[in-house]
C-alpha cells in the first residue's frame, strides 16, 4: 500500500503525526507530508507500519491521507 497527504485538503491537526509518527510529518507551514518519500507516494508503506497508517488513515478529519495499492505515479 502507498500514501501521501493532499495537502490542500491538510487543516493541521496534528492527528496523523500523533498516530502514526513514522510515517507522517509537518512542513514549516504546518501541513502534513509523509516522511517516507516527501510525499510522492511512491515507496511502499512497510508492514511494521501498517498498524500507525491506518490508525492515522482512519483517524483524519478531513481525508487529506489518501492510500492506493499502487504507487500514485501509476494512478490518475
Amino acid at each position: 500500500m502507498f500514501t501521501r497527504v493532499a495537502r490542500p485538503e491538510c487543516i493541521a491537526c496534528g492527528i496523523c503525526q500523533l498516530q502514526a509518527p513514522d510515517i507522517f510529518d509537518y512542513d514549516n507551514e504546518g501541513i502534513a507530508y509523509s516522511k517516507l518519500d516527501q510525499n510522492k507516494g511512491q515507496r511502499a508503506i512497510p508492514n511494521e507500519l501498517m498498524s500507525q497508517f491506518k490508525q492515522a488513515y482512519q483517524k483524519c478529519p478531513t481525508g487529506a491521507i489518501k492510500r492506493r495499492d499502487v504507487p500514485f505515479h501509476l494512478t490518475k
